[in-house]
């Protein structure tokens, strides 16, 4: 049997492994990242299209498991720190992109994703600003690190910190780059959690398209626009399990497969973490985005204790 062979059916059993319902989702990130580093991910492209796809679902299937209330409430309470901690962290990012040298296109997209949702923020703010595939590999390289750290780190400062779980799933929401791992950090911790995390995330997420329009206006850009159509799909999940209680054991159900479903979903992010990746970052953006990411994320739990979240 080739090497070929045995990476591909190792890698099939670990995403297996993933399936079962105690499988903790750091640990799949964690498998994730050291078979991608130690034997390779044997289907790169289709390991990273997937992750996309499953993560839309899993978002969409979580808001089974939430009343619309809880979603209006948690959008609503939350809407002021987002807007503010949005516009914060755009400048802050610039500022730190010319302190460290970094260029334009790339400190533009790092900052971005950081402010808003990672990944996706960059896809779609990148054909606006007219990226070039290099600059959008690097910023999306450099994210990518700093959402996997935070995956662990948060958990464990949460608990260093003796966090609730309402301050903790408003502090991921709000701090951690993309979904993925603002769920992942939150499922951690706890339901409650998770709950706020997610929709704190996707409030801060619906921010995307707005911004986009503006610096395509300022820029008299014709990129494309996205629109994060998933975030609609939650709130519509989160109606119908509202308007139809009877069905209170499906929506249940529906909820634990998309949580499961989450953690297959981070075995294949972590599996697309590659050390040609992480040489792809280089020194000057991974550094602004530390940085950057380390001011937004103490200074916006900061920010929560003196203001109060309950």
């Amino acid at each position: 049997m080739n090497t070929e062979r045995i990476r591909k059916i190792l890698f099939i059993l670990c995403l297996l492994l993933c399936c079962l319902p105690w499988m903790d989702a750091a640990y799949a990130l964690l498998l994730g990242v050291f078979l991608s580093m130690t034997l390779g991910n044997p289907w790169p492209k289709q390991a990273a299209l997937s992750s996309k796809k499953l993560l839309q679902l899993s978002v969409i299937g979580l808001g089974f498991g939430l009343s619309l209330g809880e979603v209006w409430t948690t959008g609503r309470e939350s809407i002021i720190y987002t807007l503010v901690g949005i516009c914060f962290t755009l400048m802050m990012g610039m500022a730190l992109g010319r302190l460290f040298k970094v260029e334009k296109t790339t400190a533009s997209l790092v900052a971005f994703g950081t402010a808003i949702c990672g990944g996706s923020a960059i896809a779609a703010m990148a054909p606006v600003i007219k990226a070039e595939d290099d600059e959008i590999a690097v910023s999306l390289a450099t994210v990518f690190t700093l959402n996997a750290v935070a995956l662990f780190l948060f958990p464990a400062v949460g608990h260093l910190l003796h966090l609730n779980q309402t301050m903790f799933g408003t502090w991921a929401g709000m701090a951690i780059h993309d979904t993925s791992s603002v769920v992942g950090a939150a499922s951690v911790y706890g339901a409650k959690a998770l709950a706020v995390g997610t929709t704190v995330k996707l409030s801060r997420a619906l921010w995307i398209t707005p911004i986009v329009l503006v610096v395509a206006w300022r820029n008299r850009s014709t990129g494309k626009k996205a629109f994060p159509w998933f975030i609609v799909g939650f709130i519509v999940a989160a109606a119908i399990s509202t308007m139809v209680p009877q069905f209170a054991t499906q929506w249940h159900w529906l909820a634990r497969i998309a949580k499961q479903l989450l953690i297959v979903t981070l075995f294949l992010i972590g599996a697309g973490l590659s050390r040609e990746l992480l040489r792809r970052v280089g020194a000057r953006p991974l550094l602004q985005g530390v940085t950057l990411w380390l001011l937004v994320g103490s200074l916006t739990l900061v920010a929560l204790e003196l203001f109060g979240i309950a």
